[in-house]
């Protein structure tokens, strides 16, 4: 690759003439000048040095995205559809900002930190960090940080500085409470919630469940709470096991359209009826999963997924440029989709 001192001696012009007009700094030199380097530079079809220019500005333009997920869910993390719509909002947002994203996925956090440490990217953003993660994440990384879907206790977030992270959120435990008050009003009385854990948004949306069952003076029974496992080698077993359980059930909560369609399906091969025998809501919208993949088509809060990675990747880009952000925390709405997966029980 040709150098720009190289350049400055075929154009008998000074290195700081030549770098000017390559990096656009060219209010002092002359339109001839500017033209005469841009046609050398096309002739010998020059590549800017961008890993020169950013050491010299003491910037990477690379932002990092750090996954955490479980062991058992490693190896198909990015076949989850939720994740990819996720990861294509943030690239979008990356990309047109003109910077570069570096993921790094692992079920081990000292292994992330260790990783972290060594990297130059200008800041991080963090998916499904629990309390302690995020906690042990800041405390060595002190640049900034953008949370996607992190819960923490107030202890914890009261340690951070809000010019360094800030979590992107959504009204999880709303949301659930909207889904299965829409299925009380339906006439539902025996609602299940699906789950694989019982932490993070789960546990969220999993308090909206419980809040609206008391709202509308029904008592909840832990028998109606379906833990799936989620692994690939449990989970047709799992499914299997609670659509025999569902039969004691007329509609169920699930916390994500990917778990709503599997236990759909598993509720058919068993017999049951969607929606006539039982009903189903879903959480996220994922368009391809609910409206497009699954029948009957289901009924799901939304959340726009994208726009949250997009939401993520410009508040981070904008702490790098040096733009206070607005707050701590950032809550994204939802809202409920009325499809068809839904039977009106109502007399």
């Amino acid at each position: 690759m040709i150098t720009i001192k190289e350049i400055a001696r075929q154009l008998d012009m000074s290195t700081t003439t030549v770098s000017n007009v390559i990096h656009g700094k060219t209010k002092e030199v002359s339109p001839e000048t500017i033209e005469r380097v841009q046609r050398f530079l096309d002739q010998v079809e020059y590549v800017p040095n961008m890993t020169a220019r950013n050491l010299a500005q003491n910037k990477s333009k690379i932002i990092g995205a750090v996954l955490k997920t479980t062991e058992d869910r490693y190896s198909h993390i990015l076949m989850d559809p939720f994740v990819s719509e996720m990861l294509g909002g943030i690239e979008t947002a990356v990309r047109e900002a003109g910077y570069f994203l570096m993921l790094y996925i692992s079920d081990d956090i000292a292994e992330i930190i260790e990783r972290i440490t060594t990297w130059n990217a200008d800041g991080l953003l963090l998916f499904w960090m629990m309390d302690d993660d995020a906690a042990r994440v800041h405390k060595k990384y002190r640049k900034p940080v953008v949370s996607i879907d992190t819960y923490m206790s107030r202890e914890t977030a009261e340690q951070f500085d809000q010019d360094l992270l800030v979590n992107i959120g959504l009204e999880d435990e709303q949301g659930a409470y909207d889904a299965t008050s829409y299925l009380i009003g339906k006439g539902h009385r025996k609602i299940a919630f699906l789950s694989d854990k019982k932490d993070g948004v789960d546990q969220m949306r999993f308090r909206g469940y419980r809040r609206a069952l008391s709202d509308a003076g029904i008592e909840y029974s832990d028998r109606y709470y379906f833990l799936m496992r989620s692994t690939r080698d449990e989970i047709d077993e799992s499914l299997d096991r609670l659509a025999e359980k569902a039969r004691k059930v007329t509609a169920v909560v699930c916390t994500s359209d990917m778990f709503a369609a599997m236990f759909l399906n598993a509720c058919i091969r068993h017999g049951l009826r969607v929606p006539e025998d039982i009903s189903f809501v879903g959480f996220d919208d994922i368009t391809n999963i609910s409206s497009r993949l699954c029948r009957p088509r289901l009924t799901t809060v939304h959340q726009d997924i994208g726009g949250k990675g997009m939401l993520a990747a410009n508040t981070l880009i904008g702490m790098i440029q040096g733009r206070n952000p607005s707050g701590s925390e950032i809550i994204m709405n939802t809202r409920l989709v009325e499809r068809e997966s839904v039977a009106d029980r109502r007399q």
